[in-house]
């Protein structure tokens, strides 16, 4: 199956190694790097919920852009929905927790027929979401703890 780059809209930040030699770390290519590491995995998509794009995509097959911009979309209302912030404002109401600029809810998994849909938001870029698809068959456990270890690499190249 050969994958497709479909949207990339975000520049590349330089890294340094310990040796202070400059690495350049493109969202491409960690978006690749997510998509090779966490199995099962058709599609990885970054959204930036604070302007609703979708930052950069990677899908073993091709999407029209309206569908790819109906997904950064989705991402914002499953986050930040009306219902969501009531929600959120709830429970932090009912724990005594004051607001603090942090979100509640970080992660959200959406079962289909055919696909898991894991929804995360990054730690330190709390408006930036990345969305990775892979086949239901995959073990959920291991979707999760493969994304959850590629956070910090997707928010280095935002």
């Amino acid at each position: 199956m050969a994958l497709t780059n479909v949207v990339s809209m975000v520049g590349q930040e330089p890294l340094r190694s310990g040796r202070g030699r400059i690495f350049e770390m493109s969202l491409d290519n960690v978006i690749n790097e997510v998509q090779s590491a966490v199995p099962e995995c058709v599609a990885v998509g970054v959204v930036d919920m604070g302007t609703g794009m979708l930052l950069g995509v990677k899908t073993v097959d091709s999407h029209p852009s309206e569908v790819l911009d109906l997904v950064a979309a989705a991402t914002g209302d499953l986050f930040q929905g009306d219902n969501v912030r009531t929600i959120e404002r709830m429970f932090r109401e009912s724990r005594g927790v004051a607001e603090d600029g942090r979100n509640y809810f970080q992660e959200i998994l959406v079962m289909s027929e055919n696909l898991l849909h894991v929804f995360q938001r990054c730690t330190r870029r709390q408006n930036v979401v990345i969305v990775t698809v892979c086949r239901n068959k995959v073990n959920l456990g291991m979707a999760l703890s493969k994304t959850r270890m590629m956070l910090p690499k997707i928010e280095s190249a935002v």
